[in-house]
């Protein structure tokens, strides 16, 4: 049976650049779905704005739920952030497999602490476990794992902390124990090139914009180049979302309007409605409880 895992190692498979926008909600991940990309991502950053909470903050409960909802509402793999996986390899274990029953096609766990720090958000300042301990969780995973094309991400996050070689070190140990892809974050535009050709894995590029660090941020013409197999695009979304929500609300304190034109409000409202599937509810209660009485 083909599934959105199968779709995911299918396009893993093929030569070329995955590019997966980071969602927060079902309405976000049908947008991607209907503007053509092939796979959608879930952020940990993304979810915890989107709940109005810090990502160390969120529990494993909040996200298989949030999960669930969102790859049952689009046909297209989901990958989902687990963050650390909640816990000791026991913990990851259960971890993945409320992930796999969400229908999710892609999870991925990281080597920072448990329970992850706020002030990663702060200055990217990085709190990582040894190198055997991830090891030791990524091992867990993918022992918990019951449908084999469940695609398994181990993420590195030590380039900006200890540097770009025990990055690469750790991205080859992390696909020696069974990593199906490694996420990493280089330093620089020298680092983001050399990546691909030193870790020898398939390399997953977080375009992270607004980043305080000066991580680069590349066109998706630039990351297939380079090597990348995938690229999750992780703020976008929140940082158009906040800003347009935000925007029509200062109009509306200070003016009384939200400054939306009405023919741009129609019409978005209509593709509100499109993306929502408004049209088949109307179908299904037209050909029951719409029925006209006296009319068979």
């Amino acid at each position: 049976m083909d599934t959105t895992r199968t779709q995911l190692r299918r396009l893993i498979a093929r030569p070329g650049l995955i590019v997966a926008p980071v969602c927060f909600d079902p309405l976000t991940a049908r947008l991607v779905e209907e503007t053509g990309f092939e796979c959608a991502a879930l952020g940990g950053y993304a979810l915890g704005a989107h709940l109005a909470a810090s990502e160390p903050l969120l529990t494993m409960t909040e996200v298989v739920d949030a999960s669930r909802r969102i790859a049952a509402s689009i046909r297209i793999p989901l990958i989902v952030d687990a963050g650390t996986g909640y816990g000791d390899p026991l913990h990851i274990m259960r971890t993945m497999r409320e992930l796999e029953r969400a229908g999710v096609a892609a999870v991925h766990i990281e080597d920072q602490v448990f329970p992850k720090r706020a002030h990663y958000h702060r200055d990217y300042r990085e709190h990582t476990v040894a190198a055997d301990e991830m090891v030791t969780r990524i091992r867990y995973a993918c022992q918990a794992r019951q449908d084999a094309d469940l695609v398994i991400i181990a993420r590195t996050d030590t380039m900006r902390t200890i540097g770009y070689a025990e990055g690469v070190r750790r991205a080859r140990m992390y696909a020696d124990a069974g990593a199906d892809m490694v996420m990493l974050f280089p330093n620089t535009a020298d680092e983001a090139a050399r990546a691909p050709y030193d870790c020898g894995t398939p390399l997953v590029y977080v375009n992270s914009a607004g980043n305080r660090v000066g991580r680069p941020v590349f066109s998706t013409t630039e990351l297939e180049s380079m090597g990348y197999k995938l690229v999750a695009d992780a703020i976008s979304l929140v940082i158009a979302a906040y800003a347009s929500a935000r925007e029509a609300l200062d109009c509306l304190r200070t003016t009384g309007h939200t400054g939306i034109d009405a023919q741009h409000a129609i019409a978005t409202r209509q593709a509100i409605e499109r993306t929502i599937r408004l049209e088949d509810y109307y179908r299904v209660e037209e050909e029951t409880v719409e029925h006209e009485p006296g009319v068979s």
